[in-house]
């Protein structure tokens, strides 16, 4: 993400405006990577301070996360010594992502104390550090150790900021910053400036060259006098709020970055851009991550039934010798008055009445005499005869719990938010972990109010079931009897109910091809060039 050095000094600047001089009321922590402090400055604000590897940044927000019961230590801590803080002010470090924020408050005495909130955005290394006046580390929401990074950040140690070689853009003249570039030997420019300065991102360099039209790998120095100029132009409008945020694509990926603006706008605009923005993002993951650990479930039952249905596929064509097995018992029984009861022999051949009297040739047990081979034959047969009636009826219910998992997998797929992964994931908790048998009363209020897609198409209302619980609810429950269904032929797919409100639908009614053209639209055979629909009355149908 391109959270660098330059959006946190547009992020502080706009803070600077807003919730300095406010008074922090309540603090939580939603996670071991948050922190949020609830602040009062004419109105209320909500600070997120967010150190996740990945998303870290801080920013105000709209969204108030869930907060633990039972706070965490670094919460207990900071609401200890900074409920009722007054933030004196808010500046960063160079441009680096470090954030300072400047808090006063009174102790235990009634003493006038004041405090700092050392924020360190810096991807894995991302920190919240409260300290006191004299540069002490209080605590940190992170303990790191000397042996882990250059410095220890521990209660009771010294607070250092984070050694850097790095240049400052803040504080640069233009012909150092040429200077620099041309003596790094660095062939690419957008390596060069950030192995050089603090503050620049990939993404931001990116966004800014194909802008102002400059190759990375074939540069001029007036190249670099425009990137000069241009970076301390955007440094200048930061300060005076004239910029903007702008998403762009990078690596394949959603991304943004700060651009100039040509008037100043809201004084807290750069802040939401960056809470909307990466509130989509977090939710998006969280959709994501929740929707392949339900589709590992699923997946993992499938290969745990598909390998018991290739089990029983096995015993079946072993059963499918059992009547061999009668044909030998029957041919012996038949001839034991032509055979030497107590004679010891591996084989016999006999004339197969049913077939033309033909020679064959039955293998007997030596050890045991001719009877008692027919007994063992005709014991074989029986057995394989039950074990083939009993593994018929598995394979059928394996089948089916089969076809079942696969119109889960099928739903999954199609899910567009994480209210619909509920809803599968409680389906499967009741029809496949069995966790509840029974549906309580709060589930069944919970189906009424599904989010089930509709439609109105020529004055006609069309219900759409986006899984196996919607299907149930749009086919049983809001449908009549003269209302008709539609399903796609032999694909997985979604229950499409049309509600007639006891019209009479005739079959060249064109409301019937676009009801089954959604049918086809919500299916696994979407893509398919000719797709078969079914379709009847509601009463004709049975669950």
């Amino acid at each position: 993400m391109a959270f660098d050095g330059l959006i946190t000094k547009a992020i502080v600047t706009e803070l600077n405006n807003t919730i300095v001089g406010g008074k922090i009321n309540k603090i939580y922590e939603p996670n071991k990577n948050e922190i949020i402090l609830d602040i009062y400055n004419k109105k209320k604000f909500l600070l997120n301070i967010c150190i996740d590897s990945t998303n870290c940044r801080i920013n105000l927000t709209n969204h108030l996360k869930y907060n633990p019961k039972v706070a965490l230590n670094f919460c207990m801590l900071l609401r200890k010594y900074l409920n009722g803080a007054k933030i004196i002010s808010i500046d960063t470090y160079h441009l680096d992502r470090i954030v300072i924020i400047e808090l006063e408050s009174y102790n235990e005495l009634n003493d006038l104390v004041n405090y700092k909130l050392i924020i360190e955005l810096m991807g894995k290394h991302s920190n919240i550090i409260f300290i006191n006046k004299n540069n002490i580390i209080i605590d940190s929401i992170r303990h790191i150790y000397s042996n882990q990074a250059l410095r220890n950040i521990l209660p009771a140690n010294p607070y250092t900021f984070p050694p850097s070689n790095k240049l400052d853009l803040l504080n640069i003249k233009q012909e150092d910053f040429i200077h620099s570039i041309s003596e790094d030997g660095e062939k690419n420019l957008i390596n060069s400036v950030q192995k050089l300065f603090t503050g620049i991102s990939n993404p931001f360099m990116h966004f800014t060259l194909r802008k102002l039209n400059i190759s990375a790998e074939k540069y001029t120095s007036n190249d670099l006098i425009k990137l000069y100029v241009y970076f301390q132009d955007l440094i200048l409008l930061i300060s005076k709020g004239c910029i903007t945020c702008e998403e762009f694509e990078f690596n394949s990926k959603k991304d943004f970055t700060i651009t100039p603006y040509n008037t100043k706008i809201s004084s807290t605009y750069i802040n939401y851009f960056i809470d909307k923005f990466y509130y989509n993002k977090e939710t998006e993951e969280i959709f994501i991550n929740y929707r392949n650990n339900v589709l590992k479930l699923i997946l993992s039952l499938l290969n745990k039934y598909n390998k018991k249905l290739l089990n029983i596929q096995e015993k079946i064509i072993e059963c499918q010798d059992m009547d061999k097995y009668k044909l030998y018992g029957e041919l012996i029984t038949s001839n034991l008055y032509r055979i030497n009861n107590n004679i010891n022999i591996d084989n016999i051949k006999l004339e197969n009445y049913y077939n033309n009297n033909l020679l064959i040739t039955i293998p007997l047990d030596k050890k045991i005499s001719p009877s008692l081979n027919a007994k063992k034959y005709f014991k074989k047969y029986n057995k394989l005869k039950n074990t083939l009636n009993i593994i018929t009826i598995q394979k059928s219910q394996i089948q089916s719990e089969i076809s079942y998992l696969e119109t889960i997998v099928y739903s999954l797929e199609n899910c567009k938010n994480i209210e619909d992964i509920n809803e599968i994931h409680e389906e499967i908790e009741e029809n496949i972990l069995k966790k509840s048998s029974y549906k309580s009363s709060a589930n069944k209020s919970k189906q009424k109010s599904t989010n089930i897609l509709s439609y109105k198409i020529d004055g006609f209302e069309i219900y759409v079931g986006k899984n196996n619980t919607q299907n149930d609810i749009v086919t049983f429950k809001i449908s009549d009897k003269d209302d008709v269904w539609f399903h796609v032929q032999g694909f997985h797919g979604s229950h499409v109910i049309l509600k007639t409100k006891g019209k009479e639908i005739t079959d060249d009614n064109p409301i019937i091809i676009k009801c089954a053209k959604l049918a086809a639209l919500h299916s696994k055979a979407s893509n398919e060039k000719k797709v078969l629909v079914d379709y009847t009355l509601v009463k004709n149908l049975k669950k």
